[in-house]
């Protein structure tokens, strides 16, 4: 894992940072990223590595992983 110093830019009333070249293209990034912010610090990921609630759903029905043992635990709260 390489551990990079970026500095702050102004843009507008806002801050940024540039991220270089090498490392745009070799994580795929073009146009937009997800930030997700975590208790141990900030995560970036490009926004096509994003997936929707539907194709979450989608990519979970396609593992086919057995989730019948939830059903006894939903079940305990219907007596």
């Amino acid at each position: 894992m390489a551990v990079r110093e970026l500095k702050l830019i102004d843009i507008g009333d806002a801050r940024g940072i540039r991220l270089p070249k090498g490392m745009l293209k070799k994580y795929g990034w073009s146009d937009s990223l997800v930030v997700e912010e975590t208790d141990d610090g900030v995560f970036l990921r490009g926004a096509a590595d994003a997936l929707s609630w539907e194709d979450t759903y989608r990519a979970m029905a396609a593992e086919g992983e057995d989730w019948s043992d939830l059903d006894a635990t939903v079940a305990d709260g219907l007596d």
